[in-house]
């Protein structure tokens, strides 16, 4: 069984910034990651707010970053972790996958976050067939198509603008009456003469054997209201991926988030989380600083 001092689950920002870290540091470390590296980052259309690019799309970046990190610690990807045990070992974690078993030191979690869904009526029943969470990956399609886009942060904004661009006839759908993006996001939004609805909820989507439309519910008077449309885009948030982290022990916030002190330490002895599955600003450099902050904290506690 292959022993590491360092063993990160997750190969998004956060995960690739802790890898290169961590060889640096001139530890044996390894990468696992179920999907490809990156995670739902590889969605992001296009960042104008992280440093040294003025613009650039999130698989671009990831791209670049696992690169970098390759050259610095061991990277599996499309391996699953299935288990996580702790022994009384110098080796104290045994880590099961569904290729192979390792032994580390230390264990730093950055299992990311899947897409949240709206639990309506027929989102289940039209996903791939007009209902999507990301446009980079489906966007393409819907050219020159109207497309109801739901959500109301910076996730949901960016997607609009980029569907926008593609040459879409989008319409942000919003529950509140104003949006979370930031200012920067709700200006091009009306630069660019997006249409939006707001204090609006997606009561059900209908069609035959592709989306047709979407039933509206105003939140103020309550009415229903039936709009025509060919894709529904959904960006509402996400859920953090923390069942690793409940077979360790490793304590929740209420959110259902990982909690941990400014070194990225859980309450468990060598175990530390970064990124969207800890508590904190879900934001791409904030991942990326606290893998640099997690994979020290791992070197200077097993030393």
């Amino acid at each position: 069984m292959e022993q590491y001092d360092i063993i990160i689950i997750g190969a998004g920002p956060g995960g690739l910034t802790a890898g290169i870290y961590a060889g640096r540091q001139g530890t044996k470390n390894l990468i696992i990651d179920r999907d490809l590296a990156g995670g739902i980052g590889r969605e992001v259309p296009e960042m104008e707010n992280y440093p040294g690019f003025e613009s650039i799309s999130g698989l671009e970046l990831i791209e670049k970053m696992k690169a970098q990190t390759i050259k610095n610690c061991d990277l599996h990807e499309m391996e699953e972790v299935t288990e996580i045990t702790k022994t009384d070992d110098e080796y104290r974690f045994t880590v099961k996958t569904t290729k192979d078993n390792y032994q580390s030191k230390t264990i730093i979690l950055a299992t990311g976050s899947s897409h949240k869904h709206l639990n309506t009526k027929g989102e289940e029943e039209f996903k791939g067939k007009g209902v999507s969470y990301c446009a980079t990956c489906d966007g393409f399609f819907f050219a020159g198509r109207d497309i109801i886009m739901v959500g109301g942060g910076n996730s949901a904004l960016q997607e609009a603008i980029y569907l926008n661009n593609l040459g879409a006839n989008v319409t942000l759908v919003h529950r509140r009456d104003e949006f979370r993006a930031q200012k920067h996001l709700q200006d091009m939004i009306k630069k660019e003469g997006i249409s939006t609805i707001l204090n609006a909820t997606v009561e059900e989507i209908k069609g035959e054997m592709l989306v047709e439309s979407v039933i509206l519910k105003d939140t103020v008077t309550n009415e229903l209201k039936e709009i025509p449309t060919n894709g529904v885009f959904i960006s509402v948030g996400y859920i953090p991926h923390t069942e690793l982290a409940t077979q360790l022990g490793v304590n929740l916030d209420e959110t259902g988030h990982i909690i941990t002190d400014k070194n990225q330490k859980t309450n468990v002895e060598y175990v530390y989380a970064i990124g969207d599955v800890s508590a904190g600003l879900k934001q791409w450099v904030v991942a990326c600083g606290e893998g640099a902050v997690a994979a020290t904290s791992a070197f200077t506690d097993i030393q």
